[in-house]
C-alpha cells in the first residue's frame, strides 16, 4: 500500500504495521518487497561503475506504507486483509494515502456483490483510494483454457485488475504477448470483463530482502 511521495528519487517506508499473528513487519516471505521494489526502487542497488543500467521502480520518491498481510510461508485470510483495507481507509488523510496495492489473491466463491473481500475493497474505492489488484496467475488452469481464472478481489468491478505480458526483453512494443500464466476473463459467476490492463510480468528485477 502506498500513498504519494514528496521527495526526489529516495522513498521512505512512513509506516508499518504487521495484521499477521505473532510476525513483526519484517517481510519473510519476499513478495511485498519484490513489489515494493518495482513500485519504488530508486537505483541504487544497481548504480555505479560496475554497472551498465539503473534500474529504478516506477515511482522512485513516492512514500510507502507497510501493511503486512501475508506470513512466512506467503498465507494469510480474508479477515487480515480486510482489516488492513480498513486501516488505510481509516488513515487516508493522516498519511495521504491515494493508492492501495495488492498484489495477492484468493479463489472466487461467491458474487463479488457479497464476497467480502470485493466489499472491503469497494469500501476503499468509494472512500478515494485507487485499489490495484493482481488479475492472479491461472492462465495456465486447463479445465477452462484459463479463463474465468480471475482471483477475488480482482474480479470487483470497480477496481483496477491488473494482467501480466511479456516484452520478449525488447523495447518495441510489436512483439508483446500474454503470459502463459497470467489470469483470464470474464469473472467466475459475474462475468465482469477483466483484467482491466496489462503491464510487463516476465523477468522483473527488483530489490532483494
Amino acid at each position: 500500500i502506498n500513498s504519494s511521495g514528496n521527495g526526489p528519487g529516495h522513498s521512505t517506508i512512513v509506516y508499518a504495521q504487521s495484521f499477521v499473528p505473532g510476525e513483526s513487519v519484517d517481510d519473510h516471505y519476499g513478495h511485498g518487497t519484490h513489489v515494493a521494489g518495482i513500485i519504488a526502487g530508486d537505483g541504487s542497488n544497481s548504480s555505479g561503475p560496475n554497472y551498465q543500467n539503473v534500474i529504478h521502480g516506477i515511482a522512485p520518491g513516492v512514500n510507502l506504507i507497510n501493511l503486512k498481510v501475508l506470513d512466512k510461508k506467503g498465507r494469510s485470510t480474508d479477515a487480515q486483509v480486510i482489516q488492513a483495507i480498513d486501516w488505510a481507509i481509516q488513515n487516508k488523510a493522516q498519511y495521504n494515502i491515494k493508492v492501495i496495492n495488492m498484489s495477492i489473491g484468493r479463489g472466487v466463491y461467491e458474487s463479488d456483490k457479497t464476497d467480502p473481500l470485493c466489499q472491503a475493497v469497494e469500501k476503499a474505492w468509494l472512500a478515494g483510494i485507487t485499489v490495484v489488484v493482481a488479475a492472479g496467475n491461472g492462465g495456465r488452469y486447463a479445465k477452462t483454457n484459463g479463463y474465468f481464472t480471475i482471483d477475488a478481489p480482482g474480479n470487483d468491478p470497480l477496481v483496477l485488475t491488473v494482467g501480466a505480458m511479456n516484452t520478449k526483453s525488447t523495447a518495441d512494443r510489436s512483439d508483446d504477448v500474454m503470459t502463459s500464466y497470467s489470469s483470464k476473463g470474464p469473472t467466475f459467476g459475474d462475468h465482469v470483463v477483466k483484467p482491466d490492463l496489462v503491464a510487463p510480468g516476465n523477468k522483473i528485477f527488483s530489490i532483494q530482502v
